[in-house]
């Protein structure tokens, strides 16, 4: 299936692509109903296939009417570029949970400047739920879910890479 995949068109692999990031958004949404909080990274590295669903659906429809070639190769390319970024985030935030470098202060338990008193701090404690992003809410084979994200964008990247350079 995947050397049928690397040989695909334009269109099916676009296909594809929309496929696999609505079953990587799916399941995200579906972990989060069940219960395990998303943090702030978790949530920025969703923006992709928020971005990316209706882009590939858009490539997908261009090339089934025969749009030219340097459309198809742009649409693809940028999909590629959008996954790329996703990995880069993804591997940031996998290095956060393995504690090789601190994330970003909202991801923090408290942050630099505490509460100006202790009915401040009562206040915080009561109204804010700080979900870490270097603890991972969840592992499914072992794997975060920040570094699942890393493997799914790292082969949506390749693929769109792929049929952009392919399409020429």
């Amino acid at each position: 299936m995947f050397g049928r995949l690397l040989s695909a068109t334009p269109a099916e692999t676009a296909l594809a692509i929309f496929a696999v990031a609505f079953a990587t958004i799916a399941g995200a949404w579906t972990f989060q109903l069940l219960g395990f909080a998303p943090c702030d990274l978790c949530f920025v590295q969703r923006y992709a296939y928020y971005a990316g669903m209706p882009l590939a659906l858009a490539v997908a429809a261009l090339a089934r009417f025969s749009s030219p070639s340097l459309v198809l190769r742009a649409g693809l390319a940028i999909l590629a570029l959008m996954f790329a970024a996703n990995f880069v985030l993804a591997i940031y935030h996998s290095g956060v949970e393995m504690k090789l470098w601190q994330g970003p202060t909202a991801c923090a338990a408290s942050g630099a400047n505490g509460p100006a008193s202790a009915a401040d701090l009562l206040t915080q404690l009561e109204t804010v739920k700080v979900v870490r992003c270097d603890t991972p809410a969840l592992r499914v084979f072992g794997l975060s879910l920040a570094n699942w994200n890393a493997l799914i964008s790292a082969a949506l990247a390749a693929l769109g890479a792929r049929a952009a350079w392919r399409s020429a």
